[in-house]
């Protein structure tokens, strides 16, 4: 299921791409998920069987048609016509990894036990740009049972230096 949000999602990257509005297509679609977060009967509709696929169509082109550029508005109605329909944010997900991935910017997700200071956030942040030769977005997370320290997920990569998992590893040292 994720590989074919993914598949759809570099898709339609490769589309705006091609027109050089990657970054106008981001807003454009982070609009839609708001609008059917608002929404979730629409998407109720948009994925009952029960309903004619021509009657989904037509219902997407009228609520998108005169607001959005065609390549969205067929994006969604491609995804109705094949069922995958409730995998939009999944695609916006992989299509936003496609525009930072291209702008040379990385998220990092920085899970601590207590609230990070902002000093503290500003100053991983200027580590892992170096680390990552990129720009950098935290977001931080708190998580009361690493008991101190943090764990980093960015670019794929886990650093984890948690006073739990440091725990962990003299535990299995012993253990040996």
């Amino acid at each position: 299921m994720a590989q074919m949000s993914n598949e759809y999602g570099t898709a339609l990257f490769e589309l705006a791409k091609e027109d050089g509005k990657e970054n106008e297509y981001s807003k454009l679609l982070d609009m839609i998920l708001s609008i059917f977060s608002e929404n979730p009967e629409y998407i109720d509709f948009l994925s009952s069987p029960s309903i004619a696929k021509s009657d989904k169509i037509e219902s997407i082109d009228k609520t998108f048609g005169d607001y959005f550029p065609e390549y969205i508005v067929s994006f969604i109605q491609l995804l109705c016509e094949r069922g995958r329909i409730r995998d939009f944010n999944n695609c916006v997900d992989e299509y936003n990894k496609l525009l930072d991935f291209s702008n040379n910017v990385s998220v990092a997700k920085v899970v601590s036990s207590i609230e990070l200071t902002a000093d503290e956030k500003e100053k991983i942040k200027e580590k892992l740009e170096k680390i990552s030769n990129n720009t950098v977005i935290l977001e931080c997370m708190v998580d009361k049972t690493l008991m101190g320290g943090i764990i980093i997920e960015i670019d794929g990569r886990v650093i984890d230096g948690s006073i739990k998992t440091r725990l962990h590893d003299v535990k299995e040292v012993i253990m040996r």
